[in-house]
């Protein structure tokens, strides 16, 4: 019988992928640690969108009754907390935390999500995830037809303005500086590009009122939509040598798997679709997965 420092499966991150993944495993009667640091990457956003039967729910909400959910299944153990490092070892995996805990498992599922790194432009961080968005697809409906910005300055920009023309017609383009890409089909189509410095965003508690530039001339808009860059939130799946991708995304297949024997990834550290239904989905997956390899081990 393991102690208990030792499972089967240690799941780093607590929030829609890594709890799909631990009922899954928790119903398999495995021995599974979640590892959270209560830090997920929706924790600015009021309300959840595009999630069947959690429609409007607060991200919040929705991940307490998940986690009550899976604490039901006695396999499961929680474990409130930042992991640190990690190591290969001859059991399987080592992993640190942040208060000087030190917890081992055969396998690794990492569904720590990715830190988005915001302009530093006053109100922009106050608005984000509110009236600041990314994804047309969680945020549009709630701010269709109204006045629109999109920050953004590069060649995705004439695509990005088409996707969110489905929404509304109502649409500036604000580049912050010199723009970098062709205009020609933007001004054909006679959208706005105003490539000034955007100085500071007007609002009321994260509701976007206008934008003032650094030419003092202002603009009454309702929603920004920007596509941040981002950094992974956990250095430990490189650290241990799992391979990221060129857009900066822990590499995976079809199941979840990393470069890495025996480590798996989900959520919105291994894509660029970010959403609740997909995080869940592929934490559903990995579990499954992870289940299979381990049954596979105990009759090789």
């Amino acid at each position: 019988m393991h102690d208990n420092s030792q499972f089967e499966v240690i799941i780093i991150g607590g929030s829609y992928a890594g709890l799909s993944a631990a009922m899954t495993l928790g119903r398999s009667l495995k021995k599974v640690l979640v590892i959270d640091s209560g830090k997920p990457c929706n924790r600015f956003t009021p309300h959840a969108h595009n999630f069947i039967t959690q429609d409007g729910k607060k991200p919040a909400e929705i991940s307490a009754l998940a986690r009550q959910q899976v604490a039901q299944y006695d396999t499961v153990s929680f474990h409130n907390d930042l992991a640190t490092q990690g190591a290969k070892t001859e059991y399987g995996f080592e992993i640190q935390t942040n208060l000087g805990q030190t917890f081992t498992a055969q396998k690794l599922l990492f569904a720590t999500g990715i830190k988005d790194i915001l302009p530093d432009i006053d109100g922009f961080t106050e608005c984000w995830g509110k009236t600041v968005i990314h994804c047309p697809y969680c945020h549009g409906y709630e701010v269709r037809g109204r006045k629109t910005g999109i920050f953004v300055n590069d060649e995705s920009a004439v695509d990005f303005y088409k996707i969110i023309s489905n929404w509304t017609d109502s649409i500036i383009i604000l580049t912050n500086g010199k723009a970098t890409f062709d205009q020609a089909e933007l001004q054909e189509r006679e959208i706005l590009v105003m490539e000034n410095t955007v100085t500071y965003l007007e609002h009321e508690e994260g509701s976007l009122k206008k934008i003032v530039l650094d030419s003092g001339q202002t603009h009454a808009l309702d929603a920004l939509y920007f596509r941040p860059p981002f950094v992974q939130h956990c250095a430990i799946p490189q650290q241990l040598g799992c391979t990221i991708n060129e857009s900066g995304h822990i590499e995976v297949d079809d199941f979840q798997k990393t470069s890495l024997p025996g480590v798996f990834a989900a959520g919105d550290c291994t894509t660029p679709f970010r959403s609740l239904a997909i995080a869940s989905a592929q934490g559903n997956k990995a579990a499954a997965m992870l289940n299979h390899e381990l049954i596979m081990g105990e009759h090789a």
